[in-house]
């Protein structure tokens, strides 16, 4: 990959100033070991360089190496928005975002991996920014090369990093147009998968405003403002109000076929580009079936 830059400043190491825009210890000892090239005014200068106002920068970092870990898995992709550094596709429910052990080579990271070769893009190493569970569908970024997966990784749990998810839930009570759920996070000692609220958890934080209710479900739209793991199912479960289709969190499993939780909207940064990025994913049809059937007014 290729990167350049006109430098206004006071005097600075040349090393210092790579790493403002992005570039990691390890990553700047690549480029001196693996084969990349740092160019100050057409000559090649080491991060030690002193630069000035005025002078130009080029980087050539060395080729990535692809994981043979991750067999490419030919699939159509619903491709939301896509750049030079960038990847965010719309995952549907029933995919796991990574490979696992023992199961098909047939996840988000196998089917982008195939996209890659196949388009020829520079890199064809697999970069996941943002994970779901198998079973929740919406919106995932995948980085094309190791510098935007840095840049955007310093963004993701800050308020930066937006990203919003449409759930279903049984609502036994009402709920309030408006909430916070603040309730710390853990795994059970029982069970490693599972998920529980805790005092020895590590701090959690959901907002949510809700979009519909009736006496029996609501919809709502949620804000993560921290990333622990299946923390939406955890918070809601916690206060009474379980996705329809989490069996994991509900003692008695409330007939869908999946936990009913797509992530519909995200906004960050593109720090390469230097441009916001709004992306959205509509309703998949199973929790659009769900929402009319439980009678809550739901745009696809």
């Amino acid at each position: 990959m290729r990167f350049e830059w006109h430098y206004e400043g006071p005097p600075l190491k040349l090393g210092a100033f790579l790493r403002q825009q992005g570039f990691s210890r390890a990553q700047l000892k690549k480029l001196h070991y693996q084969g990349g090239f740092i160019f100050v005014n057409k000559r090649q200068r080491n991060t030690a360089y002193g630069i000035r106002t005025g002078d130009r920068i080029l980087v050539q970092t060395a080729p990535e190496q692809a994981a043979d870990s991750v067999v490419p898995y030919p699939h159509d992709l619903a491709i939301c928005y896509e750049d030079d550094d960038y990847l965010v596709v719309n995952k549907p429910a029933g995919v796991a975002s990574i490979p696992a052990i023992g199961r098909k080579n047939d996840s988000m990271a196998n089917m982008v991996k195939a996209y890659l070769i196949k388009t020829h893009a520079e890199s064809q190493a697999v970069h996941v920014v943002t994970r779901l569970d198998r079973d929740t569908s919406g919106l995932m970024v995948f980085a094309k090369h190791s510098l935007a997966h840095s840049l955007l990784d310093r963004q993701l749990h800050s308020e930066a990093f937006l990203k919003q998810y449409v759930a279903i839930v049984t609502a036994k009570s009402p709920l309030p147009a408006h909430g916070w759920i603040v309730l710390p996070i853990g795994v059970s000692q029982g069970f490693y998968m599972r998920r529980i609220v805790s005092t020895t958890g590590k701090p959690s934080v959901t907002e949510y405003r809700t979009l519909a209710q009736t006496s029996q479900a609501a919809a709502v739209l949620v804000t993560l403002h921290t990333g622990r793991t299946h923390q939406i199912r955890v918070h809601f479960a916690a206060i009474g109000h379980v996705l329809f289709g989490d069996d994991l969190y509900s003692r008695q499993p409330v007939s869908f076929e999946r936990q009913a939780l797509h992530c519909a909207h995200l906004r960050f940064w593109q720090p390469l580009k230097k441009k916001w990025l709004d992306i959205q994913a509509p309703l998949p049809k199973d929790m659009a079936g769900l929402a009319e059937r439980l009678q809550l007014p739901l745009r696809g």
